[in-house]
């Protein structure tokens, strides 16, 4: 698990030596995958965004500045997974070596951009939802609020609270030997129970439930009002388009939710249960555990397959893309022949 609350897995109860041994082989693998997949998956749309930035200079249109701030927000979600992911090798190493090798320092910093970058992307996904929510049901005001700078201010401003909740980690975070494993050392979250319960339902609440309120409250709004726009009768070709990025926006925040909330699930059940070694060693709640992992670290790879899957516009700029990479390996392949 990659989120702040707890021990993310690192290492193993010493009398489930099984799941240990498959998690030592099976966790490297999955990882490594998900590494490859969402780093070129995100750098793809990086690129993808960064273009419609560069060709959407000097366009002063509404549905022009309403897109591009949109973009400016899927750029910084995308950037808040990449450095997530960052953090995926760290945890891929401890699990495979059973223990915790980088040291006191690494321990805090790997601990601290887990919690603040999966707290930045769901507060990215919230504003993403209001913007949505103003962009389709409130156009006049979208086009005064939601200018690139904006929006961009908003993006960077997102991160306060995030690092705010990761800046626990940074504190308490220690390398020590946990109960369960005194052969072995672990990198900590706390070392009181108590303090573990009041982080960890005060990071759940902030920076899962809160979000996610707000998201489902937007997007209700804005499928009432389509649904009563298309009764009335009002369904022109831009509402139709509003419906479809509204529908790939609401993927996105549904995906992140079903790859959190196993371990979040997890999280809570770890700290209700004080002898579970929530705040010592490792707990395991069976082949769970590694599933919640799984899905935790999944979440940064959902997003750029969204956006091709669900986006018409997300696949002609990646086909763009393609046909310029290939046109210059046929200039190259030509000038060499020359």
């Amino acid at each position: 698990m990659l989120n702040s609350s707890g021990s993310e897995g690192l290492l193993g109860n010493r009398s489930s030596d099984g799941l240990a041994s498959v998690e030592q082989i099976l966790v490297p693998i999955l990882d490594s995958l998900i590494l490859i997949l969402g780093v070129t998956g995100h750098t793809l749309v990086m690129v993808i965004l960064c273009g419609r930035q560069r060709r959407g200079l000097g366009q002063a249109s509404q549905g022009s500045m309403m897109g591009t701030g949109t973009d400016v927000l899927l750029l910084a979600l995308s950037a808040a997974d990449l450095l997530l992911l960052s953090t995926i090798p760290f945890y891929t190493a401890s699990i495979a070596m059973q223990e915790w090798p980088f040291g006191n320092v690494m321990c805090r910093l790997v601990g601290f951009l887990g919690s603040a970058c999966s707290s930045a992307s769901v507060f990215t996904l919230a504003a993403l939802a209001v913007s949505r929510y103003l962009s389709v049901v409130k156009p006049t005001r979208a086009y005064s609020l939601l200018t690139p700078r904006r929006v961009s201010i908003i993006s960077v401003l997102i991160w306060v609270p995030a690092c705010s909740l990761g800046a626990p980690q940074l504190v308490f975070r220690s390398v020590g030997p946990p109960r369960q494993a005194p052969d072995g050392l672990a990198c900590f979250a706390f070392l009181s129970y108590q303090q573990q319960m009041i982080y960890g339902l005060f990071h759940f609440l902030a920076a899962f439930m809160l979000p996610l309120v707000t998201i489902a409250v937007a997007y209700g709004s804005i499928y009432v009002f389509l649904w009563r726009g298309q009764h009335a009768g009002r369904a022109p070709q831009v509402e139709r388009y509003q419906t479809k990025v509204t529908q790939t926006t609401a993927m996105l925040v549904l995906a992140f939710t079903l790859c959190w909330l196993p371990s979040y699930g997890l999280t809570l059940a770890l700290l209700a249960n004080k002898n579970s070694g929530a705040t010592g060693a490792t707990p395991r709640y069976g082949a769970f555990s590694v599933f919640a992992r799984f899905m935790a670290t999944s979440s940064t790879v959902m997003n750029p397959c969204l956006y091709v899957l669900m986006s018409q516009k997300f696949r002609q700029d990646l086909l763009r893309i393609f046909k310029k990479e290939s046109q210059k390996a046929k200039n190259n392949v030509v000038m060499s022949t020359v």
